[in-house]
């Protein structure tokens, strides 16, 4: 492995910047062009960074960042698909076995990450984020999970945390794809703490100086400089009574019709959004995302991660279905925003279809994903969220 010392940020992959302080590391994903999404190099670089500093005795805290607008704005599935296309479904299921082992290692570490999402956060981001000890939003904040519009579902061990919000707040932003603010995803619990863009800077300083791993102690610097935002008249979240009536309902069909009769007596923007958005979403993606979030409530991090490589193992495979190739052809590729999902409706998708995908896969040679043990875990690693 590459040297991991020195004084000044460097180049130990043009993809992931390295801070070497005292007491701790800052780790800078570096495609902003990108708007820093993960790559196969990414995640392969920070799998082995986050192992080595691990073990490490004079790394107390690890800082993870990203370079530009962008904190990171999820897995890079056009280069995903790219791969399938010249190699085979394996590839991409490769792909994603490596970035949920990732996932469960930030789950379950022993020393504490603190995540600054001054920017967009979404798929592939929220699993290098969510799963940290400390996550620290700010009015540059942008969280989605919007896998739904391109024939996925939320992974990277989403039906975990997601489930986790309150009420059935997780469901509705795991189906109908809603960004959220910074203040929001404070409300939510999927932030920590609000720290305004122009203190980090000085937080940064502070926290890099801290010669410990006590979490209540990162807590407190990170508490000085936090402030509580003002959450928006207009925020879904103030409809959370509303929310829960709709999205525990048992079906996406059930959902969708208890939304559109809430829409005619209620005036805010949100509820129209929600509604469109269920409806362009992919109806496969939709039914497989509602179940694994409901199965989640029931599972630890590392079961959700091992049932939605099963998930994904489908997806890539494309025999249930091809829609995550069509949703990538209209959103990322071709970019004429009007996927032709099979089927088109929500009515044609059968319990049956959506069962199969959460069953072992039918390959010779396929696995199942095989997470590291990870034994003598302190409590704090092993609850997070």
């Amino acid at each position: 492995m590459a040297p991991l010392a020195s004084s000044k940020p460097h180049l130990l992959d043009p993809q992931v910047l390295v801070e070497d302080n005292p007491f701790s590391r800052t780790l800078i994903l570096n495609r902003p062009k990108q708007l820093n999404a993960l790559s196969y190099q990414m995640i392969s670089r920070l799998f082995e960074l986050f192992l080595a500093y691990e073990k490490d005795p004079n790394v107390k805290l690890l800082l993870l960042k990203g370079n530009g607008r962008a904190f990171c704005a999820g897995g890079d599935v056009a280069a995903v698909v790219r791969d399938i296309r010249e190699v085979n479904w394996k590839s991409g299921a490769e792909f994603f076995g490596k970035e949920f082992t990732l996932n469960y290692i930030l789950a379950t570490y022993t020393k504490p990450q603190v995540s600054i999402l001054d920017g967009i956060v979404m798929g592939g981001g929220a699993g290098a984020s969510m799963h940290g000890r400390f996550r620290v939003a700010t009015e540059n904040s942008v969280f989605a999970m919007p896998e739904t519009a391109l024939g996925l579902f939320p992974d990277v061990g989403a039906s975990y945390f997601l489930s986790r919000l309150p009420g059935f707040f997780g469901e509705y932003v795991g189906l109908t794809g809603a960004r959220l603010d910074g203040a929001e995803m404070l409300m939510c619990g999927l932030a920590t703490h609000f720290v305004p863009s122009a203190k980090l800077p000085l937080l940064e300083e502070a926290l890099v100086n801290l010669d410990s791993s006590d979490p209540a102690m990162i807590s407190a610097i990170i508490d000085e400089y936090s402030e509580r935002p003002y959450l928006k008249g207009k925020s879904a979240y103030h409809q959370l009574d509303v929310i829960d009536k709709c999205f525990s309902l048992r079906t996406v069909e059930a959902i969708l019709s208890a939304l559109e009769k809430e829409a005619v007596n209620m005036k805010e923007d949100w509820f129209s959004t929600a509604v469109q958005s269920l409806k362009k979403a992919s109806p496969t993606s939709l039914k497989i995302s509602l179940k694994s979030i409901r199965e989640g409530r029931l599972q630890g991090v590392g079961q959700c991660l091992v049932r939605e490589y099963r998930m994904v193992c489908h997806v890539m495979q494309g025999k249930l279905s091809k829609d995550f190739f069509e949703g990538c052809r209209a959103i990322l590729l071709d970019k004429d925003k009007n996927p032709k999902w099979e089927p088109s409706q929500l009515d044609l998708v059968s319990d049956t279809v959506v069962e199969e995908y959460f069953s072992k896969v039918d390959d010779e040679e396929w696995e199942e994903l095989k997470l590291p043990a990870r034994f003598n875990l302190p409590g704090h690693a092993m609850a997070k969220l």
